[in-house]
């Protein structure tokens, strides 16, 4: 019998092997599919901290990412059937969305009011 690795491993080697090298963009989508939230979590800060420390693009598509998943991030591209809704600073997106009549609930996590909102 042969023994490989897990789902999980499979997704952190291959999100290791797409840093080496001269990299000064990376697109990742659905990276979290396979990982549990800690994982993930840890997963999207050391890309964060890859970001900023090279000077690199980091672009990740996640969908209803955790509300300390989604405080890693600076930026937000929003989209809605192809077509961008938000772009900009995550700080500024509540503000932009209260602009165009939506205020987010006090108990409600911001990317989950966010889906709600750009819903089509």
């Amino acid at each position: 019998m042969r023994i490989g690795i897990s789902g999980g491993q499979k997704k952190r080697l291959t999100t290791a092997e797409m840093i080496v090298g001269p990299t000064k963009a990376l697109f990742l989508d659905e990276i979290s599919n396979g990982l549990d939230s800690s994982t993930t979590y840890q997963t999207v800060t050391c890309l964060r901290q890859l970001a900023h420390i090279t000077d690199a693009t980091v672009l990740i598509s996640l969908l209803q990412p955790a509300p300390e998943i989604f405080d890693l991030f600076d930026d937000i591209f929003l989209m809605t059937e192809g077509k961008i809704v938000y772009h900009g600073p995550r700080d500024y997106i509540l503000e932009f969305f209260k602009s165009c009549g939506f205020s987010c609930p006090e108990r409600k996590g911001v990317a989950d009011f966010l889906q709600e909102a750009s819903a089509p």
